[in-house]
């Protein structure tokens, strides 16, 4: 077990037997939470944000599809492309 200092701007410098197990690197990102009384900290990815995001969308019932067919998809794409393009009209008149 390795001890720590906590710093003056309370940094702490996570050592490296322990970034190359979890393979942190620099500019990761980490989640610190409170367990038990404990702090941990867990590795996070931007990607997390983007799946949280998508699932939002799922959620709120902003989604298209699913289609049969690339075709099928890009004739659906067109369309509320053209529907969109009427309404920007529309309001610029």
């Amino acid at each position: 077990m390795a001890l720590v200092a906590v710093k003056s701007k309370y940094q702490v410098v996570i050592p490296q037997n322990v970034r190359e197990q979890i393979g942190l690197n620099v500019g990761d990102l980490l989640e610190a939470r409170i367990e038990r009384g404990k702090i941990t900290l867990t590795p996070q990815s931007l990607v997390d944000r983007g799946i949280a995001e998508g699932l939002a969308d799922i959620r709120e019932g902003r989604v298209h599809g699913p289609y049969r067919s690339s075709a099928e998809a890009m004739r659906a794409f067109q369309e509320r492309t053209a529907k969109l393009s009427k309404r920007t009209k529309r309001k610029a008149s």
